[in-house]
Parts: C-alpha cells; sequence; structure tokens
C-alpha cells in the first residue's frame, strides 16, 4: 500500500476526476474524532460524487455526496480540511481516502470489498 498527500492546489481538480473515476462505486464512510469517538455516515452507498469549493472567508469545504436513491442519500460537508491523503494498492488502485480538518476530525472514505463468495455466486448465476 502507498499512501499520497494531495496538495491543496490540487483538490478542485482531484475531486472532479476522483468522482468521474468512483462514480456509482460503493463506499464506506466514517468520521473519527476524539469528542466524538468512531461514527459511521453511511455504509455500501453509491458514491454520486464530491466537490471542493472554495469561500474567501472560510476556505475550502469539501462535500461527499452518496447513496443513490432519495431515501438513502447522504451529503457529508467538510469544513477547513487541512490534509488528503489517497491510499492505494501497490498496482495503483484506489482504496481509501482520508480527509482531516482543522477541528481535529478525519473522514475517511473506504471502497466497499464485495465479498468473494457473493461475487462469485453472480458470475455463476
Amino acid at each position: 500500500m502507498q499512501t499520497t498527500e494531495i496538495q491543496q492546489t490540487e483538490w478542485p481538480a482531484f475531486f472532479d476526476n476522483f468522482s468521474r473515476q468512483h462514480d456509482g462505486s460503493l463506499i464506506n464512510l466514517e468520521v473519527f474524532g476524539s469528542e466524538m469517538g468512531d461514527q459511521v455516515e453511511g455504509r455500501a452507498l453509491a458514491l454520486e460524487g464530491m466537490t471542493a469549493e472554495w469561500d474567501e472567508g472560510s476556505g475550502y469545504r469539501l462535500a461527499i455526496m452518496m447513496g443513490a436513491k432519495p431515501d438513502d442519500h447522504i451529503t457529508h460537508n467538510i469544513s477547513k480540511p487541512v490534509q488528503v491523503h489517497l491510499e492505494q494498492t501497490d498496482e495503483g488502485v484506489d482504496t481509501a481516502l482520508a480527509i482531516k480538518a482543522a477541528d481535529g476530525t478525519t473522514t475517511l472514505l473506504r471502497f466497499h470489498a464485495a465479498v468473494v463468495g457473493e461475487a462469485a455466486d453472480a458470475v455463476a448465476a
């Protein structure tokens, strides 16, 4: 595994490309913080998109949209992100994205791994 920090100047283009590349991919989203512990925002939801918006007064704001159906749609907003790290396999396959905010919380987006047995059953059907 390798981890790469995405520089702040690259965020708008990175999130635009990441969104297109992973549109519809199933993700798990967790938020970690010293005061709140580990909170699961969503499990096995389709990634609908990510945006990075700049505001002169408050800096960057990131949004992660997931859930293809109206009853499971979630938008997770991150105010004042300070670091973005992309984790990839040695073959260059994206496995996780970690976003640290100024308040000390970390949002972790992980790609949902299908169970091998379920995948084999689907192919056999």
